[in-house]
């Protein structure tokens, strides 16, 4: 009898539809659970067709065909689709959704809001710093990526072609950059032109952009793998390597001769509320630069003395700054092998791999590798997510007296496990929305390496009293980036107060030190980032051990931390206190 009725019911708003001409809107009868998956699928797929995924870690850029475009059109095209996926949220009713769906839905709304905000702002004038640009990205990309088929390759060719317009893209915004006074500090730069020019390269095989045609897969013909090399060296030679040149000219002849002579982006146009947006950016706060600068100065102190233990307990005859130039100089703590260094980087992840149970109940399945950065320096890059890519740190073999040994054990935690590899492979192993998967907030996943730097302390690392001040040492660092960016940026500081301040402060070498500073120049507020992320990260462990007392278990409160992604710090700590009160009951 019920049947009926319902198959009555439905042919009468059948007649309804056909004899008045109303119909229904699909989406007003989906759930709202359905809506919003339906709204995270469109968006995934739009973001892919745009290979530009807002807040992604740029060290993480991998070739797949036609590149990316960031011509003016475009981006008003992807600020148009936002402000549209904005407009559906809104209709979107947040109470129906499961407990799940409900923290997806904000923090996808966070990241639309905070896009939206970007359209408003400068950073298509921005697109190098000291370390990279879009060109050195670029570069770099085949160390990241995987080729096992003929696709892997036709695909490579397709990127490789298409380079022309993606470098008169960022060329054109840099000429804008140029007429709105918006360059780089000329000292900061001077040099920059070096990682254009180390890719116009005359033998084609030392290009970067060669090495994936010279180790082809072995079920490949020999006539297949020649093909792909005499087309990759042809596009190499005539297209790449004459667009590296033509960015070089006029970086040389037009950006430089045009750079700035301010040291902070604060007096520039519309600068000083470009950095206000750029800390709320990368800290995921509205944390105000004097407050930062303050509590820089505070941490400063307090790490200062915790390192002057060691130095009175290694019975060092000398000050404070007598023991930093004996670190500095000292052959003992440096290596000139490169080799020798990836090794004992490998020797010291292993350690930590066998402690890691004792401190978290979920682990990663994904691997990562140890290799040398093709562009200097030390990062870690996530897996693409496949399965075909490892996750890779990237140590830097190629100035060695950058990276002395005792701060080894500090960066390998922080970049390797329990770290970056550990935190970004954990998130693409969650059963969440695929936006979430790749989502990289700063605070949140540079908090989280400089937390794992000092949770090696506690799992029983650094019983060198060298490498535990090299802990120190790089703590000391992160406090003194919350006080030199602010200071640059916000309060007329110098280039070279604010490099005597770091030298005074930590036991970086000179060299690193300056590049350092440079960076922070050329970056504005991403190095606030750490301190800011590993500050709130400690204050909920806290809260967690002091509120549930002997139901404190650490390998749980880790799992809490990871096991949502990367997320803002007013979001995370709203889901511990969540997690802290289910704990209670």
């Amino acid at each position: 009898m019920k049947r009926n009725k319902v198959k009555s019911t439905l042919l009468l708003i059948a007649s309804i539809t056909a004899t008045t001409g109303f119909f229904v809107n699909a989406d007003e009868v989906k759930t709202s659970s359905q809506q919003f998956e339906q709204l995270l699928n469109e968006h995934w797929q739009t973001a892919n067709k745009e290979q530009v995924f807002f807040r992604k870690d740029p060290d993480a850029f991998r070739m797949n065909g036609k590149l990316p475009s960031f011509s003016k059109a475009s981006e008003k095209r992807r600020e148009t689709y936002n402000q549209s996926l904005l407009n559906k949220l809104d209709k979107i009713e947040l109470s129906a959704l499961s407990a799940k769906e409900q923290v997806s839905y904000r923090l996808f709304k966070y990241e639309r809001q905070t896009e939206a905000k970007s359209y408003q702002q400068l950073d298509r004038f921005y697109p190098m710093n000291i370390y990279a640009g879009f060109h050195s990205y670029f570069a770099g990309a085949p160390a990241n990526m995987s080729f096992l088929t003929a696709k892997d390759y036709d695909n490579y060719l397709i990127s490789l072609a298409d380079f022309p317009r993606y470098n008169q893209e960022h060329i054109d915004n840099l000429t804008e950059a140029v007429a709105q006074g918006h360059t780089h500090y000329c000292e900061s730069f001077k040099s920059y032109d070096k990682s254009i020019s180390k890719h116009i390269v005359k033998d084609v095989q030392k290009s970067n952009f060669y090495q994936p045609l010279l180790t082809m897969p072995s079920r490949m013909s020999a006539a297949d793998k020649a093909n792909y090399q005499t087309k990759a060296a042809q596009l190499i030679t005539e297209t790449v390597i004459p667009e590296y040149q033509k960015f070089y000219d006029f970086f040389t002849q037009k950006y430089m001769t045009n750079c700035r002579q301010d040291v902070g982006i604060s007096p520039l146009k519309n600068g000083s509320d470009y950095y206000q947006y750029l800390i709320e950016f990368y800290t995921t706060t509205s944390m105000s630069a004097d407050d930062i600068h303050t509590l820089g100065l505070n941490e400063v102190a307090r790490i200062r003395q915790e390192m002057n233990v060691i130095i009175k307990d290694l019975k060092f005859k000398g000050d404070f700054q007598a023991f930093i130039n004996f670190l500095r100089t000292d052959p003992q703590f440096y290596t000139d092998k490169p080799r020798d260094l990836i090794e004992k980087a490998s020797y010291i992840t292993r350690k930590m791999a066998a402690q890691l149970p004792k401190w978290f109940t979920v682990l990663p399945r994904s691997t990562f590798d140890i290799k040398p950065a093709p562009n200097g320096g030390a990062y870690y890059v996530a897996s693409d997510g496949s399965g075909t890519t490892s996750g890779t740190y990237f140590l830097d073999t190629q100035d060695l007296k950058s990276q002395p040994l005792y701060t080894l054990e500090a960066l390998t935690f922080h970049e390797a496990e329990p770290g970056h590899h550990m935190q970004s492979a954990i998130a693409q192993e969650v059963d969440m929305p695929e936006f979430r998967k790749t989502l990289y907030h700063a605070a949140f996943g540079e908090g989280w390496g400089l937390y794992s730097e000092r949770l090696g302390k506690e799992i029983g690392f650094y019983q060198d009293p060298y490498s535990d001040f090299g802990r120190l040492t790089y703590e000391a660092w992160r406090a003194c980036r919350l006080v030199v960016d602010t200071g640059m940026h916000a309060k007329g500081w110098s280039r070279q107060q604010a490099i005597d301040y770091l030298a005074e402060n930590t036991a970086l070498s000179m060299a690193d030190v300056t590049m350092q500073i440079d960076r922070y120049i050329s970056w504005p507020a991403q190095a606030l980032s750490y301190k800011i992320g590993e500050i709130k990260i400690r204050e909920l462990r806290a809260m967690a051990e002091e509120k549930l007392g002997e139901k404190f278990n650490i390998r749980t409160f880790h799992d809490q931390m990871l096991k949502n992604g990367s997320l803002p710090m007013a979001l995370l700590e709203e889901l511990t206190i969540d997690w802290i009160n289910q704990q209670l009951i």
